[in-house]
């Protein structure tokens, strides 16, 4: 048996007929295409959702800090009555110890040569991981090849290198360099890796079909195939990185971030060492959600 239109009628019996074609319109139109003007009120309603969303967010975000602030003075505050250090690292001495920083330039300065570093680093590690993953995702024989050896290679600690990169390169920044680099490289190769041994075949028989030759296959069907992963996986090393960079600047170096904890700790400036910790998050943040604009992939 068949579905036909008194199927339909018969479950509404009291709802009057259609007498013409404009009334069929208006009965069967669809509901999420909004009233009879043809306007639509659930786009407006749900950019009224996203709105109340993140003004959720940011509001349980502002009662977050408030409580790890809290929480933060409350520990120095009981535990600092028995503890000299803990009593300096109170978040109450924070600004004092901040203005006394900016005002020799010392923290500008460091700032500045850290991020140097970091960007050098990570320069680098897609220098080299970019094709080397190019490379792995595309020929067989190599990714069999270089499957054990990266996998042991990347299980070793960047910072277990570090007495090697001293020794090779001096002191200064070119092991610190070595260091980010040597921890940013494996998330950029792999990820590139990853992404090119997914390429859709068929993409490239469509290609190959068209007379494509290996520069236009490299640009019509390789780079925008792989683009959205490589950028992530650029992401990801530059937060590894960032945390690489600050203990490597701990080792042979008179400038950095990392240096700088040292040399606020053995001047027993804990109130300054705390500084530098904390602009050592905000920045890595800073870092990371400026990564996250400039490299996630733009729809259309």
């Amino acid at each position: 048996m068949s579905l036909v239109p008194a199927d339909l009628d018969a479950e509404e019996p009291d709802r009057p007929e259609p007498r013409d074609g404009a009334a069929l319109g208006a009965r069967h139109r669809d509901p999420a295409r909004g009233g009879a003007d043809g306007t639509s009120r659930r786009p407006g309603r749900r950019r009224g959702s996203v709105r109340a969303e993140r003004g959720s967010a940011l509001a349980w975000g502002v009662l977050g800090v408030l409580a790890v602030g809290l929480a933060w003075w409350a520990l120095t505050a009981v535990g600092g009555a028995g503890s000299p250090m803990l009593a300096a690292l109170n978040p109450l001495g924070v600004p004092s110890a901040l203005a006394s920083l900016l005002a020799t330039g010392v923290l500008v300065q460091d700032l500045v040569t850290s991020t140097l570093r970091l960007l050098l680093g990570m320069g680098i590690a897609a220098a080299v991981g970019i094709p080397a993953g190019v490379l792995i995702g595309l020929h067989r024989p190599t990714r069999w090849a270089s499957a054990l050896p990266v996998q042991f290679v990347r299980m070793i600690s960047p910072l277990s290198w570090a007495p090697v990169a001293v020794a090779l390169l001096g002191v200064g920044s070119a092991p610190v360099v070595f260091l980010v680099a040597a921890a940013a490289i494996w998330p950029i190769l792999l990820g590139t890796a990853a992404a090119v041994a997914a390429i859709d075949p068929r993409f490239v028989a469509v290609a190959h079909t068209l007379g494509a030759n290996r520069r236009e296959m490299l640009r019509t069907v390789l780079v925008p195939s792989v683009r959205p992963a490589v950028l992530q996986s650029i992401r990801l090393a530059l937060g590894i990185a960032w945390v690489v960079l600050v203990p490597a600047e701990m080792l042979g170096v008179t400038s950095g971030l990392g240096y700088e904890i040292l040399n606020a700790r053995d001047r027993l400036a804990y109130d300054e060492m705390l500084v530098v910790i904390l602009v050592i998050g905000v920045l890595g943040a800073a870092i990371d959600l400026l990564a996250r604009l400039l490299l996630t992939p733009r729809r259309g």
